[in-house]
């Protein structure tokens, strides 16, 4: 029976999606990808692995679930991940899916999927997430050269604009016996990129008594991998002590995607974030003094809730200051249930898009000015995918992309940098 996949979000939802492949693909089933307004796929299954980060996203789901039903009307239809967990309810008032999991089944799927078949009742199964880490597991990552490792469920914060602790429960780390092995299968089937994400990624082993740096040398001992990289971390885990044991590990990516949101104390405060400007600043000394040429990369929202000018003012040129190599601009958008939601002061959607626009264009040019002082230099780059040119794209490992004419993919080569255009360097294989 053929199984497809459609996977809405982040990382962790990607890697979710690729070990519900494995654990349909080890029951008989062919997977593929989903791509909507493809052909019909007759009676096979569906798996739709939702996001509920903003209420945009639930839109999206709701026009892809009735877009599927009306397209593939004889298609088992499953709706998975953080949509349902977050509001059951709603989640099983959709008419379209025939069988509903919340994040805490996802290992059930073979079997609900099974039990639906045999009985064509609909299925719900929307459990509280429980004190121990989900075990699910990969030994590829379909259609990329860099595997995305999930290590860390949940998180503890409760950000006053995120919906995630609902759906994603309290923090939860993989062992690291069970870490390695997972590693180990990667690297048999030649990858030698590993990303190491969560959800609180820098809260990894709280659990356990263990910290992030554990999982990182953990990895970093496996013979074949030759680069980790760290996903979305928060500022405040980062300690002296955890930035020392890091910098000792040579495989690590010196590139850190330090979750910034703003630039503005007074809008942090409004966030329920748990550092000040001046600490978040220290830190970027702090990576960049132990991690020659490092890469600071971050997410930053604009338009939150009592914004003022001043204050949006005061975020850029924050991030002009600390110059990362790149930002992920994006406008606040209300999520149903959070204290944010509610608040007053909601800044008007053109007004949040004037300045999402504005903090757009000065990373472009932070972007363009980290890019810029590779040119001339010597990277190690892992080709990932093919150009419509002809010529391959990977990147460095402090994540700045790179086009290449010659090298093969997934083989890690050595490359001068020749020129940068837009953030985007073109360099030669050495």
């Amino acid at each position: 029976m053929n199984a497809y996949f459609y996977t809405l979000g982040c990382k962790v939802n990607q890697y979710e999606t690729q070990a519900m492949r494995r654990q349909l693909e080890e029951k008989g089933f062919v997977t593929a990808e989903f791509t909507p307004g493809q052909p019909d796929v007759g009676d096979a299954v569906l798996v739709i692995n939702s996001c509920t980060v903003t209420g945009e996203s639930d839109r999206k789901l709701r026009q892809l679930l009735r877009r599927c039903r009306r397209e593939h009307p004889q298609a088992v239809l499953v709706l998975t991940g953080c949509m349902p967990q977050a509001f059951p309810e709603i989640a099983e008032s959709f008419p379209e899916p025939d069988v509903i999991l919340g994040n805490a089944k996802r290992s059930e799927l073979a079997a609900k999927l099974q039990q639906f078949l045999v009985h064509r009742t609909r299925v719900v199964d929307i459990a509280s997430h429980g004190t121990e880490f989900e075990k699910l597991s990969i030994r590829e990552f379909q259609g990329r050269t860099r595997a995305f490792l999930k290590i860390e469920d949940g998180c503890n914060r409760f950000c006053s604009y995120c919906i995630i602790p609902y759906a994603r429960g309290r923090v939860r780390s993989k062992p690291l016996d069970e870490l390695e092995q997972e590693v180990r299968e990667l690297a048999e089937q030649g990858y030698v990129e590993v990303v190491l994400v969560g959800i609180n990624l820098t809260a990894y082993g709280q659990d356990l008594g263990l910290s992030i740096c554990d999982a990182v040398e953990r990895v970093c001992a496996v013979e074949g991998i030759r680069r980790v990289r760290l996903g979305s971390i928060e500022p405040d885990h980062l300690t002296d002590d955890v930035i020392d044991r890091l910098a000792a590990c040579d495989k690590l990516c010196p590139q850190f995607h330090l979750a910034l949101q703003s630039g503005c104390d007074a809008t942090l405060r409004r966030m329920n974030r748990h550092y000040t400007t001046a600490e978040y600043r220290a830190l970027c000394d702090k990576l960049r003094s132990r991690f020659p040429n490092a890469a600071l990369t971050t997410d930053i929202m604009v338009g939150f809730p009592g914004e003022t000018e001043t204050e949006f003012e005061e975020s850029l040129n924050f991030a002009k200051e600390i110059a990362f190599s790149r930002i992920h601009c994006f406008a606040y958008s209300k999520r149903a249930g959070t204290p944010a939601a509610r608040a007053a002061g909601q800044v008007p959607n053109a007004e949040k898009a004037r300045r999402n626009r504005l903090m757009i264009a000065m990373g472009e040019e932070c972007a363009d000015a980290y890019a810029q002082g590779l040119v001339g230099k010597m990277v190690e780059v892992l080709p990932e995918t093919v150009r419509k040119d002809g010529r391959m794209e990977g990147y460095t490992d402090t994540y700045v992309p790179v086009v290449i004419s010659g090298g093969e993919e997934g083989v890690m080569c050595r490359v001068r940098i020749n020129s940068q255009q837009n953030g985007i360097c073109y360099g030669t294989v050495v």
